[in-house]
């Protein structure tokens, strides 16, 4: 699992580093990338997503990772899944046990921000969000694909 992860990371290369409130930088195929971004990139890339969340310790019944985790297991991922996004994989951190990482792709940048924005409104998410509860600190980051990268 660490291998495939580093392989991805290192294969896929950074765009750039976003917390979860500022704009991300561009991603997905080198065509709809300037010049500066578009170096390197796939001409058939998705957008893929990589994000960490760090869960807040369990207090009062709200927050802690098992939670967390219980949260993408129940429907988290199938509503990202019904909104059009693939959800790639997700880790377990071990050497934090309290961050999920979990990895995502979209066709292109324009299409991330279609599933985000409906994401954030569907009433699946708003209901588990009430059921579990859990704060988090979010680190993303958003890549394309190497122009050499097999996985594309």
């Amino acid at each position: 699992m660490r291998r495939l992860l580093f392989t991805l990371l290192i294969g896929l290369g950074f765009a750039s580093l976003a917390s979860a409130q500022d704009a991300p930088a561009p991603c997905g195929p080198a065509g709809q990338l300037t010049a500066e971004y578009s170096r390197n990139v796939a001409a058939d890339s998705r957008c893929f997503e990589l994000r960490m969340y760090t869960a807040a310790p369990m207090q009062d019944g709200k927050g802690g990772i098992d939670n967390l985790h219980q949260r993408f297991r129940e429907k988290e991922i199938a509503i990202f899944e019904k909104l059009g996004a693939e959800v790639m994989a997700v880790w377990q951190r071990m050497d934090d046990p309290n961050t999920l990482v979990w990895m995502l792709s979209y066709r292109d940048r324009a299409h991330r921000e279609e599933v985000w924005a409906a994401f954030r409104t569907d009433p699946e998410w708003l209901e588990l969000r009430q059921k579990y509860d859990v704060p988090i600190t979010a680190n993303t980051f958003l890549m394309s694909a190497a122009d050499y990268s097999k996985l594309k």
